[in-house]
């Protein structure tokens, strides 16, 4: 399936797109890719054992098979680097001996082979995802600005340099972007030969710096190169006369290397390094400037390994000791050249480790022996892959050889092939060229072939390319020719060749190729490596880029951060009419905080991916928590529900990490009788990654939720989508809003029934006591708390207003339940006997009632404020653990108070049974079973709406909607049932009622026995009187309580001006007027005070006085 090696001149006249040219390629050119891999030569054991496989070029690689995993050997000496492109191109990794199994199988391998030189293994403490800057990280040099203005400046090192059997030369620079000119950077001349080791440059019509060394006079071709964009760069040199080879770095990539001069002699001793200008005479006659900036030059007098150049460039220190270390007191220049102090930027890009890459050697007889090694050396590698997948691709491979596709047909003929060639090339694609012509004959063949592609055609374009999003973004030497539009026309056809995958037509095709390929998640990580790479060209030439296909579209954006950088938005196009957009976005503050950071490019890269849904529907079920745990719903899955859309931030060409907001479409249409939920996620390549990743929702989370459409926030750069919880609609929306409102009601009721009853023991004068006090606060924070509850709703549109009625709905439910625990801890007292004051009681009381609650809420709030509410109501959040600061506490109360009433209950039985026992025998047995049951039944309906009890039932409501309307029942007519109970049919109450009623109407009878007219004469005895006797039939006449009065007295019942006097005071009226007033006054006053009734008593005193 990779690319077998062909010797043949291949002619492609049109390209897609536009435009002809003839290529003209000798040597070793991939042509037939999508060719499979593996030739197997012998048959596939059933046991653990070894296989011999057979590349194109007759060269023999192994395959060693374990009862689960199938360990290739490849011969072919690649670099670190490249061995693990060639395994991921494979759909495997490097073996990593990690485990024992793979230990066993590694030695068994390498002594079958009998393999004795190192190979690449992988060390599973580095993790395969790249690290990212999170800001820039800078160093401060004082480097020397050379002016344009003048043509003398330089600098001259003032040291001895001995002579050098070999040398390395590091430096930043700073390019002038307006000079094109020949410029030298540094020029080392000795007294018996000037040219001795020079590094120059120039800049090419393309804008593009290259560089060239003069070693022992010869001078070296122009090759490395870098873009003149007025940026630092970091430029390494290096030669060894042991060797003669030279090697030219540019940002710790290897741009050129070569043989040097023919003497093969040492570098001559005593010299003079200057740096800015070429030496035509020892020590003088300049030529040549450099203009620009020149800092952290730093001089060896060894060759230097690809690794230390790797860590220089990084900012990071290295072993081998400097001939001459940056150091402007060894420096003295010309008074033109100025000092100037530059922040560099340490690159955050993936580096070798100093120390080397990972190897084993084999051994006779004896463990293999781990080692490490340059990871620039060449060395063969063993890739590990599954064993399925590899007996699956053997079968692939085997049908393609024998019965080639159409697809596969139609690619033969373009590529000039007359049969297909099976084998592999672990070289895989070098350069930009190679990639372009692989990818153009794809294309034509995906055009021109009728036929849809076969499972085996999709497994080798999937590996065509993750090979060519592995090629550098760099032109290499031999292919200056691949200018920036053909940039642009790689990239349509990269584009074009992954839409053809990911369509939703291969749906089922991506289901016979899941054992090889991991899933089309695999496509998404080759688009998103493969723009990245190459965004700095594709931005060459303009600031925005659109390529776009039926099922993708990319857009790459590139700004210069100021000031007042403005935010930056990608919106996915219009999939159904009237539907909304996916759209993702930087917001404006994270774009002006990576300027603040120091980062003065910034390249944004999105991606929007239409047809991956169904695809990944396939999958298995994706497994998370459900967020729905009222039980108002049974969960059924979680399903992709959205298009995946992708971001990724460049910060001067290195990986940032920013915040991003994201804004998706619902896809899925569900029935009816079910609902779901959305939550946030990313697809994360470093979980599972054997099986190439899994969603992961962590630093996601929703903003808001609406009926087409999720709003996302995420606190990274990677690939998003929706996942959209399933659930089966328990209770229909009918019994939703009749719960709504039954809910509504009742808590109405409830807060009328628990105001009444708070009026009436404040009002009634009930007589103070603990009980009454306890039952005063159980009803106050009660109210309060379904008085908020039936304002919640109001305040959910405003997010701090609803902030503020969560915590006070925690507060006060919590303070019901502290209430509701007080009850039951005086009810205890009373049960059993304590030894505790009533005013220490109270006071404890108090502390529980009030105090805690106010103290579970204020640490709740202190730990999880940013987590304490729920997303969409004003309640606390039970996606978190929250609700655990409610729910805790409260279990903690229904247990107590449960106890309690076993305790009464018992206590109340114990006492029926003694009553049973006075009774006659014959009675006894009659009453007994009433008595008991009665004693059961009477505390238990008494208690419950003050202990909390009736919330037990809370925890079955999701088990049928006939349970949840008795807990809504039970619960929201609380306070209804609190009123009757406590205030209705309370003795105290009623007869604190009586007692007001009997002196109202005692003082209104007292009242109307004014007379209505007055004779002043002492023989006028006869007074009329404006009220009548009571009848015999009234209560008040129906008890007689001593002796009548017969004394009979004329009454005066208007004051001296004529008027009626004021009998509302005991002063005036009657007590004033009769003559035994004081008799009659200590009457009323033991009257009123006796629980007996009082109004017998003022009817016969009224007839008396009659």
């Amino acid at each position: 399936m990779l690319l077998a090696g062909l010797n043949t001149h291949i002619l492609i006249q049109h390209f897609p797109g536009g435009g002809s040219y003839c290529l003209n390629m000798s040597g070793t050119l991939f042509a037939g890719l999508l060719l499979f891999m593996l030739k197997v030569c012998n048959g596939e054991p059933t046991y653990a054992g070894l296989q011999r496989l057979e590349d194109s070029r007759g060269q023999n690689n192994h395959v060693y098979l374990t009862p689960r995993w199938a360990l290739q050997l490849v011969n072919d000496s690649l670099p670190y680097s490249r061995a693990d492109r060639f395994c991921r191109g494979q759909f495997s990794s490097l073996v990593s001996l990690d485990q024992s199994e793979d230990q066993r199988g590694v030695q068994e391998l390498l002594q079958l082979t009998v393999v004795r030189t190192p190979v690449w293994v992988r060390d599973p403490s580095k993790a395969d995802s790249r690290p990212v800057a999170f800001s820039r990280q800078y160093l401060q040099f004082s480097a020397f600005s050379f002016p344009k203005e003048s043509h003398e400046g330089f600098a001259h090192i003032n040291i001895s340099f001995p002579a050098l059997e070999a040398v390395s030369v590091c430096v930043r620079v700073q390019w002038e972007p307006k000079w094109n000119d020949v410029s030298t950077i540094f020029s080392y001349a000795a007294p018996v030969f000037t040219n001795e080791f020079q590094l120059r440059g120039q800049v090419n019509m393309h804008g593009r710096v290259l560089l060239a060394l003069i070693i022992q006079g010869k001078h070296l071709p122009y090759k490395a190169s870098f873009w003149n964009d007025g940026a630092w760069h970091h430029i390494c040199v290096t030669w060894s006369r042991s060797s003669n080879l030279w090697t030219i770095y540019v940002d710790g990539v290897q741009k050129d290397m070569g043989s040097g001069s023919e003497t093969r002699r040492d570098i001559y001793g005593d010299g003079i390094l200057i740096l800015g200008q070429d030496q035509d005479s020892f020590g003088g006659n300049f030529t040549e400037p450099f203009f620009g900036n020149i800092t952290d030059l730093n001089v060896w007098s060894s060759c230097l390994e690809t690794r230390h150049v790797h860590a220089l460039n990084s900012c990071s220190a290295i072993t081998p000791k400097k001939l001459f270390s940056w150091n402007l007191d060894l420096i003295s220049s010309h008074p033109i050249v100025k000092v100037v102090q530059a922040l560099l930027f340490c690159p955050a890009h993936q580096q070798m480790e100093l120390q080397g890459c990972p190897t084993v050697q084999s051994q006779s007889n004896l463990p293999p022996l781990l080692g490490l090694a340059d990871c620039s050396d060449l060395q063969p590698f063993i890739c590990k892959s599954r064993k399925e997948r590899f007996q699956k691709m053997k079968e692939l491979s085997e049908s393609q050889s024998s019965q080639p596709s159409a697809f596969m047909n139609q690619l033969i003929k373009l590529s000039n092939m007359s049969q297909p060639v099976l084998g592999q090339q672990p070289s895989g694609i070098n350069n930009l060229t190679q990639a372009m012509v692989l990818l153009n004959i794809s294309v034509q063949a995906l055009e021109e072939t009728q036929e849809e592609l076969q499972p085996e055609d999709m497994v080798s374009l999937v590996q065509l390319l993750s090979l060519t999003s592995d090629v550098p973004s760099e032109p290499s030497v031999h292919s200056e020719n691949s200018s920036n539009e053909k940039i642009q026309e790689l990239s349509q056809h990269f584009i074009s060749v992954a839409d053809s995958i990911i369509s939703e037509d291969n749906a089922l095709k991506w289901q016979a190729i899941k054992e090889v390929v991991n899933g089309p998640m695999d496509v998404v990580k080759s688009i998103d490596q493969m723009v990245t790479r190459l965004s700095s060209r594709l931005t060459a030439e303009t600031d925005h880029l659109t390529i776009q296909s039926p099922n993708i579209r990319v857009e790459v954006q590139h700004q210069k951060l100021e000031d007042e950088s403005k935010g930056s938005s990608f919106c996915g196009p219009e999939t159904e009419k009237h539907a909304g957009l996916d759209c993702i976005s930087v917001p404006h503050q994270k774009i002006q905080d990576l300027h603040n950071n120091g980062f003065y490019k910034l390249t944004l890269v999105n991606t929007w991916y239409g047809s991956l849904r169904p695809l990944l529907s396939l999958e298995e079920n994706i497994t998370l928590e459900p967020t729905v745990t009222d039980g108002s719903q049974r969960y059924l899955g979680t399903v992709l529900g959205s298009s995946v859309i992708s971001s990724t931030v460049l910060g001067d060409n290195q990986p940032v990490s920013t915040e991003v907001q994201i804004q998706l479409q619902h896809r899925v249409q569900f029935s009816k009788d079910t609902m779901y939920d959305p939550v946030c996620a990313f697809w994360d390549f470093n979980l599972s990654p054997e099986a190439g990743g899994w969603w992961n929702t962590k630093g996601c989370e929703v903003v808001s939720k609406h009926q087409a459409f999720t709003v996302c926030y995420c606190n990274h750069t990677t690939n998003f989508a929706l996942l959209l919880q399933v659930y089966e609609t328990q209770r229909s929306p009918e019994n939703e809003k009749a719960l709504q409102v039954l809910t509504f009601i009742g808590c109405g009721v409830s807060l009328c029934g628990l105001l009444f009853t708070f009026i009436l023991f404040v009002a009634v004068g009930v007589p103070k006591s603990d009980r009454t006090t306890v039952h005063k606060n159980l009803i106050g924070a009660l109210g309060v708390a379904e008085l908020l509850l039936m304002c919640s709703d109001w305040a959910a549109e405003n997010q701090a207003a609803c902030f503020v009625v969560t915590a006070l709905l925690h507060l006060f439910f919590m303070a019901s339940f502290s209430w509701m625990l007080v009850e039951g801890l005086l009810l205890w007292s009373k049960v059993v006997s304590v030894n505790i004051s009533e005013d220490r009681r109270m006071k404890l009381y108090y502390v529980i009632g009030w105090g805690l609650p106010v103290l579970i809420v204020a640490v709740t709030l202190a730990v999880s404020a940013d987590k304490y509410k729920a997303d969409h109501h004003c309640w606390l959040s039970v996606k978190t653990d929250t609700i655990w600061a409610f729910v805790g506490p409260v279990i903690f109360v229904l247990a107590v108070n449960a106890v309690v009433l076993c305790r009464v209950v018992m206590v109340t039985i114990s006492s029926a049974n003694r009553r049973a026992k006075m009774l006659s025998p014959s009675s006894a047995s009659k009453m007994q079973t009433f008595d008991l049951t009665w004693a059961v039944t009477r505390p238990v309906l008494i208690l419950l709406p003050v202990l909390g009890l009736t919330w037990l039932c809370g925890v079955l409501v999701h088990l049928s909607v006939v349970l949840a309307y008795g807990f809504i029942v039970l619960n929201s007519f609380q306070g209804l049932y609190i009123f009757l109970v406590y205030a209705v049919y309370n003795s105290e109450v009623r007869n604190a009622i009586k007692r007001i009623k009997e002196k109202r109407k005692a003082l209104s009878f007292t009242n109307c026995s004014q007379p209505t007219s007055f004779l002043p004469s002492q023989r006028a005895p006869v007074t009329s009187w404006n009220c009548r006797q009571p009848t015999p039939s009234s209560p008040e006449t129906s008890e007689t309580s001593g002796p009548t009065s017969s004394t009979s007295t004329s009454l005066v019942i208007k004051n001296g001006q004529g008027k009626p006097s004021d009998s509302s005071h005991p002063s005036n009226g009657l007590f004033t007027l009769l003559p035994s007033g004081k008799r009659y006054r200590s009457l009323w006053t033991k009257t009123t005070r006796s629980r007996n009734s009082f109004f017998p008593t003022a009817v016969r005193l009224l007839n008396s006085a009659c």
